[in-house]
């Protein structure tokens, strides 16, 4: 399991621990569903980087790929380009209306689809990875000469 700093800088709890503490304070389904999701993530992606921002859990592979945040009838998956992530399963069921975010609300009594969940994470990391390789990269410290305009 791959691990990231906390947000803070500070020299705290690494982002992984306080993603466990988080689970374990959480000592309901809410904290049950969040360790399955996270055992699922890293079943899908076993090079996934847990991070700890915006005082919520983070996975990343070449950026973010979810963040799992919990509320009191809801844990919720947030993928960052989930918009761009084919769902063939319909796991999405939160924040479709947007052009990038796509969500999976899970309440209290509900199965995961342990292994369409699986499929979907892949197929986040894949988006990730793809774009990241699309993107332009600039030199460093290279300019252009400039070009010389007609004339004598």
């Amino acid at each position: 399991m791959k691990r990231s700093g906390d947000d803070t800088g500070g020299a705290g709890a690494s982002a992984s621990e306080r993603i466990t503490k988080r689970i374990a304070e959480l000592d309901d389904w809410r904290g049950e569903t969040l360790g399955r999701i996270r055992a699922l993530i890293h079943e899908a992606d076993p090079d996934i980087v847990e991070e700890w921002k915006w005082g919520i859990p983070v996975w990343s592979h070449e950026g973010i790929v979810c963040t799992g945040e919990t509320y009191k009838t809801t844990v919720k998956m947030t993928f960052a380009k989930g918009a761009s992530v084919k769902d063939p399963a319909g796991l999405f069921n939160s924040s479709l209306e947007g052009n990038v975010r796509r969500a999976i609300d899970i309440r209290e009594g509900e199965t995961i689809k342990a292994t369409a969940l699986r499929s979907l994470i892949k197929a986040a990391v894949a988006v990730n990875v793809a774009s990241r390789k699309a993107a332009p990269r600039k030199a460093a410290g290279r300019k252009s000469a400039p070009r010389k305009r007609g004339g004598k």
